[in-house]
């Protein structure tokens, strides 16, 4: 267990220190410091020419969202049914005859 004895003037050194940073002026940006800012962000959003116009990608869109939905949307012939039981099993086949018992 820790013994309070150590720590008896620890609040008041966390005071004295709280007072010290209160007690210090409030720092000021260098000169222009909001001029230099304001042109950066002024060049950030500026508008840049595209490779591209839009209206020229929107049938760009449109192609590759029909290439997804038609390979997304296969008939699924390469894969088996979930219902099968083997694999050699048609979904066609009616009943499969019992196997003879000897």
């Amino acid at each position: 267990m820790p013994d309070p004895a150590k720590y008896s003037g620890a609040d008041e050194e966390w005071e004295d220190l709280l007072r010290q940073w209160r007690a210090q002026s409030a720092a000021q940006p260098r000169p222009f410091f909001y001029n230099r800012v304001y042109a950066r962000l002024v060049d950030a959003t500026s508008e840049k020419p595209a490779w591209l116009p839009t209206w020229l990608r929107w049938p760009a869109y449109l192609a590759m969202s029909g290439m997804l939905v038609l390979a997304l949307s296969g008939d699924g012939a390469s894969l088996p049914s979930a219902g099968r039981t083997t694999p050699y099993e048609s979904p066609t086949d009616g009943p499969q005859p019992a196997l003879p018992t000897r």
